[in-house]
């Protein structure tokens, strides 16, 4: 008796229709592969919060861009997240935004705020990471708000390179966000 061999599933955009409805969890294709988490909870959420905050309090940022929480990102149909933070600029926002207003491209800042888990952790360490790197993010933050920590990456040489670990007691700034500093401390 002869087995069929079975390739690999690869998922598209088209594919998320199946889960229309479902609010408890968060569907994000990366490569293909289906990524299904929970949706996150009250302190990841915080977290978000705080960021938003932080950049909403910055003049010179809101005349420059715009942030949002949980916008999804459709790079294409088989790259399709939704990161926790994104910061866009007016001119590169006005390109990315299709008809329906979905991001189809790279903003300048996309945030990650780790959920529990070692599948979530390695998702937005690496899968994410890849991702984002080879889209053309120019900054990339990951925040752990378990041990309170930021690992900053910045575009260098064609990709995203960890320039930075911040902690609480360090100041947060940006080359692409000019004006914005705060304290590490104050997004926890």
């Amino acid at each position: 008796m002869q087995t069929a061999e079975v390739g690999a599933i690869r998922w598209t955009t088209e594919d998320l229709v199946l889960f229309e409805g479902d609010r408890a969890n968060r569907y994000e294709i990366i490569d293909g592969e289906l990524f299904v988490t929970r949706a996150p909870d009250w302190k990841h959420q915080a977290v978000c919060g705080k960021i938003i905050t932080a950049f909403n309090n910055c003049s010179e940022l809101e005349t420059l861009g715009q942030a949002a929480v949980m916008p999804g990102i459709i790079f294409c149909e088989s790259n399709n997240v939704i990161p926790d933070v994104v910061w866009a600029s007016h001119d590169r926002l006005e390109q990315l935004l299709d008809e329906s207003g979905h991001l189809v491209g790279a903003p300048e800042l996309v945030v990650e705020v780790l959920s529990p888990g070692q599948k979530n952790e390695r998702r937005d360490r690496e899968s994410k990471l890849k991702l984002y790197s080879v889209q053309g993010i120019l900054e990339y933050w990951i925040v752990d708000r378990f041990d309170r920590t930021m690992a900053i990456y910045r575009r260098e040489n064609a990709r995203l390179e960890l320039v930075a670990t911040l902690y609480e007691s360090d100041e947060l700034t940006s080359p692409i966000l000019p004006g914005f500093r705060c304290s590490v401390r104050q997004l926890f």
